[in-house]
């Protein structure tokens, strides 16, 4: 069976010496960009092996891009690779935070480069510790292999793509709802958010212990939020195109699928400063 949105526990450590199966600790702190690491080399997952946000799933930083821009495809897939993760492999994919960070970053990088096999871990690396299962510090044992995925470039939005969205579409902010009326904005150096832009934050898809709500819910949330407009007309935007994965991985949890992502997002969108700005709710 393949997973390719979220996956329990109890089914990722039954599977923990399949070697077709391979766990990718994706921790990070926005704040203090080592803090994934540190807390990788305290204790992880065994087998896991640890991605970094700022390294390993995004590019550098140029004058025109937002915070995370997309990594090189062909250098992700030499990384990958690495990992030794091949085109029969089930990639598993956790963070401390229910997967609203980086976790969802790489399942839907992987998707991008054609690698439907990626999965969420429910509730994430908390989940693990409540259910009292085996951690380690050992680093692991790893057989490189050659990661042979494409990017399909059909699934994320340029900037000027944005610009000129039809009125049909709907841009889902995931941030929270404080940054997106432009109340606070403690990461980038303008606050507001896009015009026409529909705030759905995404600590809402998830219950107080940090698993995604149920299907029903997640659906009901979604269908709220678009209407009567089908789930193939949503792009999804964040601050910088990582939290905004999280929303598009609940959706196809929900069973909506087909979603689309701004990858520049808003710290890409405020580089110019003669785009507009909207604030407030609406």
């Amino acid at each position: 069976m393949r997973y390719n949105t979220l996956i329990d526990v109890n089914t990722l450590h039954a599977h923990l010496n399949d070697p077709h199966w391979v766990v990718v600790d994706c921790r990070f702190n926005l704040m203090d960009a080592e803090a994934g690491r540190r807390a990788y080399r305290e204790s992880h997952l065994p087998g896991a092996r640890y991605a970094h946000l700022d390294e390993d799933l995004s590019s550098p930083i140029t004058p025109t891009t937002g915070r995370h821009p997309l990594p090189d495809p062909g250098q992700l897939a030499r990384k990958l690779g690495e990992w030794g993760i091949g085109p029969e492999t089930q990639v598993v994919a956790y963070d401390d935070m229910g997967g609203m960070l980086a976790a969802a970053r790489l399942w839907w990088l992987l998707r991008w480069l054609g690698h439907q096999a990626a999965a969420v871990l429910n509730g994430g690396f908390p989940a693990w510790q409540r259910a009292g299962l085996p951690l380690t510090t050992e680093p692991p044992t790893v057989q490189p292999t050659v990661f042979t995925g494409q990017p399909d470039d059909r699934l994320w939005l340029t900037t000027a793509q944005i610009l000129a969205l039809p009125s049909a579409n709907v841009l889902l902010d995931a941030r929270t709802s404080a940054r997106f009326r432009g109340e606070m904005e403690p990461i980038d150096p303008v606050a507001g958010h896009i015009p026409g832009a529909v705030n759905l934050p995404t600590e809402g898809h998830l219950m107080a212990d940090g698993y995604f709500l149920p299907h029903t819910e997640l659906r009901a949330r979604f269908i709220a939020a678009l209407g009567e407009r089908s789930p193939t007309t949503v792009v999804h935007s964040c601050g910088s195109g990582v939290t905004a994965c999280h929303n598009l991985l609940a959706m196809e949890t929900a069973g909506l699928h087909g979603s689309r992502l701004y990858a520049g997002s808003w710290s890409e969108w405020i580089r110019d400063p003669g785009r507009p700005v909207a604030t407030g709710a609406d």
